[in-house]
């Protein structure tokens, strides 16, 4: 039988949880006229923007939709911060925004956000007007049961700070994380009410989400199948050919690509699939890179749920899903999801992007690139593991001789209980103790 599981305790109605986003959110509004919060349904951006808001006109309520579209200046009326909650479903009100800002509103006129990208080039071009944040699912720092004692943003400064601190989770607690959600209305849902909750999530992308862009999904099932696929894929670059091949195993037709492509587009453009880019240095000293991207979904629990995996199946290592060629097992590619996930709401709050290194031949390869914007970076592995031996810092140690002090820190996350430095200066961090 499984075990339940036992995440933090289900946040009240009407009590809202600090999000690391806060803060960048407020530095932004006090000097720009208008942003755009961004990411997939569910993560929070309303509840974000809401605080923030004199008046909200919520989008994707038909009765305010057809309102907006009847008079859509209307959307400019109120004074103070207005909120244009799921913006894309009258797109007339990107433009409003767009000239208002140009007619010179103030600092925090603006909120806007938004769970698809437009489908046609240039409608969503307010560059330099309507500046973009991303939201993602809650970082490990940000769920509630874990206390940082490690900071990203020190450790981007290159100074090599002191890395200290214990914590109580184990790998199991890790396991229970990767199935209970960042979405913050899932938290506290255990067992099958949090399995109808995440497929509904899933429904709803096949049924409303994909109709909503535009595309006519003869066979939900094909789809069904890509997305099962694609999240068997976590944490690997498998080729898009070997996701097809492995959406189509059991089955005498595979999916053609002009049928896949539009899949994969459109479930990019719901945030639902958040790809880790190849890093690509601008002083390129590292011979023959690859570029695929590792492929991430937006939350690592939809991933265990298209796959239909349990804790125990997780803890047990069972197969699960398509056949996708990955080193290690299931747990270590969602542990890397989860991880990447929390690595990547740090890095945005410091002013960094998060990408992944590996070479042609996969001789060598790095999980996480952490590049700030004046240059220099954190290299992070990621490990399925409570104590780190020599092969596990073997990329690191290549790296650093590959870039020298371009290198400003190196750091193996893994599932164990304490930070510290290795002799080597190499930092181990446990997942959990890692903060903004």
């Amino acid at each position: 039988m499984s075990k339940d599981l036992d995440p933090a305790p289900r946040q009240p109605m009407g009590q809202y949880r600090p999000r690391i986003v806060d803060d960048e959110l407020d530095e932004l509004m006090s000097s720009l006229p208008a942003l755009v919060i961004e990411g997939a349904k569910g993560v929070g951006k309303t509840a974000t923007a809401s605080r923030r808001a004199a008046r909200v006109h919520g989008l994707d309520d038909p009765q305010q939709r057809n309102i907006a579209r009847a008079d859509p200046a209307r959307l400019l009326e109120a004074e103070g911060t207005t909120l244009i909650d799921e913006w894309q479903h009258v797109p007339e009100s990107w433009d409003l925004v767009r000239r208002a800002v140009d007619a010179g509103a103030p600092p925090g006129r603006f909120l806007l956000t938004g769970s698809t990208t437009p489908a046609k080039p240039g409608t969503h071009s307010g560059a330099g007007r309507i500046v973009s944040v991303r939201m993602r699912p809650l970082a490990l720092a940000e769920r509630g049961s874990f206390t940082p004692s490690v900071s990203l943003g020190e450790l981007l400064t290159g100074s090599r700070p002191a890395v200290t601190g214990h914590t109580d989770h184990r790998l199991e607690d890790y396991a229970i994380e990767i199935l209970a959600s960042g979405f913050p209305g899932l938290r506290g849902f255990q067992g099958r009410a949090l399995g109808a909750q995440l497929d509904g999530y899933l429904t709803r992308i096949v049924d409303r989400d994909f109709p909503e862009l535009g595309h006519s999904i003869r066979n939900p099932a094909a789809l069904q199948r890509w997305m099962r696929a694609y999240a068997a894929a976590s944490s690997t670059s498998a080729s898009f050919e070997k996701i097809r091949d492995a959406a189509s195993a059991g089955h005498t037709e595979k999916p053609a690509k002009s049928t896949t492509i539009p899949y994969r587009d459109a479930l990019e453009r719901l945030w639902i699939l958040d790809p880790v880019p190849a890093w690509l240095p601008s002083r390129n000293r590292i011979a023959r890179l690859s570029v695929p991207p590792k492929h991430q979904l937006a939350d690592p629990a939809l991933a265990a749920r298209l796959l239909g995996v349990d804790l125990d199946g997780l803890l047990s290592a069972k197969a699960a899903g398509p056949p996708i060629p990955r080193e290690g097992t299931l747990l270590g590619a969602l542990f890397e999801s989860l991880v990447t996930l929390s690595v990547r709401v740090y890095a945005q709050a410091a002013e960094a992007k998060v990408s992944h290194l590996r070479t042609a031949a996969g001789a060598h390869e790095v999980d996480l690139i952490v590049e700030r914007a004046n240059g220099g970076i954190v290299a992070i592995e990621v490990k399925l593991a409570r104590d780190v031996g020599e092969n596990d810092t073997r990329h690191l140690k290549w790296l650093a001789e590959k870039i020298g002090e371009e290198l400003l820190d190196a750091i193996v996350i893994t599932t164990g209980q304490d930070a510290y430095r290795r002799r080597d200066g190499i930092a181990i961090i446990p997942a959990g103790l890692l903060g903004p």
